[in-house]
């Protein structure tokens, strides 16, 4: 069969070709079966956070090691192969040309799956960095790094063999994407091996956090964002038929959307010890940042615009239509948090994950479901199962949505207004941080169910696709013909954008420059350490026990649930003790001011509690406070300490500017045995046996009863 492109003749040759399509469909495939463990991991861990029982007490299922395996799975094995698949479809039909390598296809598609798996068989086992979206440690980093290259390899070299002289406004986005996630993967991932499985991050403190703020922000603005809109700027004007509403529209979004997105992400640091500077410009760039998101919704949702009823009964574009309206109600909500005074009431609770959920299940899955609607009747040539059954699982996916962020809100409210509440005389009214606990409990009953109505109408898709591929018919692949470029289809007449659209390596380089100039203002001075962060001589290096420590707390995600960072408010200083200096942190590989409070931050956490109390509390937290949600770590009580690594880690500390003497490192072993020797003496006053000194459940102590002692222990200035 042949068919022709081309809408007229030009100069150059006649070529025939074919797609490939089968790396689509092997996407798609993968995109199905991630998509489900994602939101299965997801659900899990929303009924963790209602029961604690849910953990099961075993270390590699508690909230702290899957929750980063869920972010992970839906953020880069759902939507990951989602967007591979959608750009490999809309590319080749874009530029009139099969993919440039189906070698490099394959190996794209494999590593992809291949890095995946690996985060699923280290996360669940404490095998990560401690750096939120960024967890995979540093082998699997570099293997990121090369499948990301074989990517944008096969991209480019597409783009260079193309027939289409243009790039269309979807390519444009593709992009920005590739170019901007290698820039923010390899910046944050920086880091200095210890061992195969245990790195320590290039940058510390105040610096660290910059920095993976700047990537964590932008990793939601580049990966589940600018190539969802691309994504969206091809299929939806493809599945309603009509043209894109707006060219000019179009431009303006664009460069408007990749300039500003990247100077954004400081709002994530509001109230910290970042230098106040940068929290401003990340504020008012995301404040700026609602008027080009709202830009491409306008023009999506216009493009539908004729087509309503259509939208009612086919499937991919009601999908698609409530995928634009959701990512419209989310992108108004992120400039409305990042606002100071909002930012002060919602940061640290529930409603930032239920925003986060309004993009990703809300824009991401229902434009991925569109888009699937759209794509797999076609490449495998039949019609969709069943609609009535695609309607169904819109409304499971809809109500389970609204439940789910209605509850955060509340829940999200409740806890600010609980942690704020103060008497005439400035006392607390919610002295017991575990009362708002319990408060909200309801809420996240809610939350769960809500999400299982998600994952239940992901099933009912599943099966649809499934019984749509069997009836599939399998057909020679079509064969289609278009003209080689010729340098005569130039249109010299063409405004200066479409001509600029004609040189894509240009415009790869002016999309480039335009994320770095953002980029280099905000990190080039935060390295810059000693300009601002003025050196307490109180602060002090941990001790080797008290850096193992700090290594299991970062392995079984503690973080993910504490923050470590007073802020300036009357409240949490009242609560908490001290406000936080930037000088507390130098010593930090990585930061741990954490992004939510389920359970109190512990910046001033030292000192506060007898060793026996943190015994209890890691044993059984309801020992010690009633109504924790908190699950047990009885296997830290079994697990040895590694002393032999000592050596190695304070050396790799040392050489990322932790001042360590040689003596401290060639002792380190014998100092951390000493020390634990300390613990388990004041513990066995209690009735622990001294076998105790050989556990990870005594470095984990020493590295809590050490947390913000330093700075603590320093007078209020008069």
């Amino acid at each position: 069969m042949s068919a022709s492109l081309d809408g007229k003749p030009r100069n150059g040759r006649l070529e025939s070709f074919t797609y490939d399509d089968g790396i689509v469909k092997l996407f798609v495939i993968a995109t199905l079966i991630w998509g489900v463990v994602a939101l299965f991991l997801g659900v899990t861990i929303a009924f963790q956070m209602a029961d604690w029982h849910v953990n099961l007490g075993l270390p590699w299922t508690t909230f702290g090691r899957l929750r980063p395996l869920h972010t992970n799975a839906a953020i880069f094995a759902f939507c990951g192969n989602a967007i591979f698949a959608g750009i490999y479809y809309s590319h080749q039909r874009l530029l009139k040309a099969r993919l440039f390598s189906d070698t490099l296809s394959k190996i794209h598609f494999w590593g992809w799956q291949l890095i995946i798996v690996s985060a699923a068989l280290t996360l669940p086992f404490g095998i990560t960095t401690g750096k939120e979206y960024a967890e995979l440690e540093w082998p699997i980093d570099i293997a990121i790094t090369l499948i990301w290259v074989v990517f944008a390899v096969n991209f480019f070299g597409t783009i260079i063999r193309r027939r289409e002289r243009h790039i269309y406004v979807a390519i444009w986005f593709y992009i920005a994407t590739i170019l901007t996630v290698a820039v923010l993967h390899i910046v944050n991932s920086l880091e200095i091996p210890v061992t195969l499985t245990k790195s320590y991050s290039l940058y510390a403190g105040v610096q660290d956090a910059l920095v993976q703020w700047w990537y964590g922000h932008n990793a939601v603005a580049f990966f589940l964002t600018t190539p969802f809109l691309g994504l969206m700027y091809y299929f939806v004007p493809k599945a309603a038929n009509r043209p894109v509403y707006s060219y000019r529209l179009s431009i303006i979004h664009f460069w408007s959307l990749v300039f500003i997105y990247i100077w954004a992400g400081p709002h994530h640091l509001l109230y910290t010890t970042l230098p106040e500077w940068a929290q401003t410009l990340g504020m008012v760039f995301s404040v700026m940042l609602w008027m080009p998101s709202w830009g491409g919704m306008i023009n999506g949702l216009m493009t539908l615009r004729g087509v309503w009823d259509k939208v009612r009964t086919e499937p991919s574009l009601r999908f698609m239509a409530a995928a634009l309206t959701f990512y419209g109600m989310s992108t108004f909500e992120g400039p409305l948090l990042s606002i100071k005074s909002v930012n002060a009431i919602a940061h640290f609770t529930d409603w930032i994950p239920g925003h986060v959920h309004s993009g990703t299940i809300g824009w991401n899955y229902m434009l991925i479901a569109g888009i699937l609607f759209f794509l797999v009747p076609k490449l495998w040539n039949t019609e969709l199962y069943s609609k009535k059954l695609a309607h169904q699982q819109f409304w499971f996916v809809t109500i389970g949505l609204v439940l789910y962020i209605i509850s955060m809100w509340v829940a999200g409210i409740t806890q600010s207004m609980m942690w704020r509440a103060m008497d005439d005389a400035g006392n607390l009214i919610y002295p017991n941080f575990v009362e708002t606990v319990i408060k909200i409990t309801p809420m996240y009953w809610i939350r769960a169910i809500g999400g299982t109505l998600v994952l239940t109408s992901f099933i009912m898709m599943m099966y649809n696709f499934w019984k749509t591929i069997k009836n599939g018919k399998k057909e020679a692949p079509v064969v289609y013909e278009a003209y080689a470029l010729d340098s005569s289809s130039i249109e010299h007449d063409a405004s200066a954008h479409r001509k600029l659209e004609g040189w894509p390596m240009i415009f790869s380089v002016l999309s480039l420059i335009a994320i770095l100039v953002g980029s280099a203002i905000e990190i080039i001075p935060s390295l810059m350490a000693d300009k601002y962060v003025v050196k307490i001589d109180a602060i002090k290096p941990y001790t080797a026990l008290e850096l193992y420590g700090r290594d299991v707390y970062i392995k079984e995600g503690c973080y993910l649930c504490h923050s470590q960072t007073v802020r300036p408010m009357a409240h949490e200083a009242v609560r908490y003790g001290k406000v936080s200096n930037a000088a507390e942190f130098v010593y930090d590989h990585p930061f741990q001011w954490g992004s939510k409070r389920t359970g109190p931050d512990l910046a001033r956490v030292g000192g506060k509690y007898p060793n026996m109390w943190h015994y209890k509390h890691f044993f059984d937290p309801r020992e010690v406070t009633a109504g924790s949600l908190m699950p047990q770590y009885r296997w830290l009580f079994d697990s040895k300490i590694d002393y032999k690594t000592l050596p190695k880690k304070l050396e790799v500390m040392r050489k990322l500017g932790v001042p360590y003497s040689q003596e401290e490192i060639d002792n380190s072993v014998a100092d951390a045995r000493a020390q634990a020797k300390m613990i388990a003496e004041d513990l066995a006053q209690s009735g622990v046996p001294m076998k105790i000194a050989e556990m990870d459940v005594v470095a984990l102590i020493a590295y809590i009863q050490r947390i913000g002692v330093d700075y603590g222990s320093i007078p209020e200035e008069e």
